[in-house]
C-alpha cells in the first residue's frame, strides 16, 4: 500500500532571499533500472514558489518497524536553471507520506566576467534512521 506526500520548491537569490518568478523547476526520480523519470516541470510564481507536486510514497506504517525493507519516504531530485544564474540541483530530497516538503533553492548570479558557470549542487540529506 502506498501513500502520498507533496513537494514544492522555493527559488530565490541573495542572502536576503529575494524571490525569482518564472524559473523552470524539474522534479525527477531515479528508477530501479537506473533510468531517470521526469515527474513534473513547474514554474515559480512571483513569490518564487512552485505549485505543489504530489508524489507516491511508501505507507506511513513502513516507518513503524525498524529495519524495514525500504525507507518510509520517496526520493526526488530537483533542478532549477534561469538565465544569468548558475544551475542548481538538490538530489535525493526525502518526501514523507502526509507531509508537505519545501526545498529551498538559492540561485547564484553568474559572474559578468570569467567562465565559472558550474552547477551548484545541494548534497542529499543522510537517510533518516527510523
Amino acid at each position: 500500500m502506498s501513500s502520498q506526500g507533496t513537494i514544492l520548491a522555493r527559488v530565490y537569490t541573495s542572502d536576503a532571499q529575494l524571490p525569482l518568478g518564472g524559473v523552470p523547476v524539474t522534479f525527477s526520480r531515479l528508477l530501479p533500472d537506473g533510468r531517470r523519470q521526469l515527474l513534473a516541470l513547474r514554474f515559480t510564481n512571483d513569490s518564487g514558489v512552485t505549485p505543489p507536486l504530489t508524489v507516491e510514497t511508501p505507507d506511513r506504517s513502513e516507518s513503524l518497524t525498524p529495519g524495514a525493507a525500504q525507507p518510509p519516504y520517496a526520493l526526488v531530485d530537483i533542478q532549477a536553471e534561469a538565465p544569468g544564474y548558475k544551475k542548481v540541483e538538490a538530489s535525493a530530497v526525502q518526501i514523507f507520506p502526509g507531509v508537505e516538503t519545501i526545498q529551498l533553492l538559492q540561485l547564484i548570479p553568474l559572474p559578468t566576467l570569467g567562465q565559472n558557470r558550474g552547477t551548484v549542487i545541494y548534497q542529499p540529506e543522510p537517510p533518516q534512521n527510523l
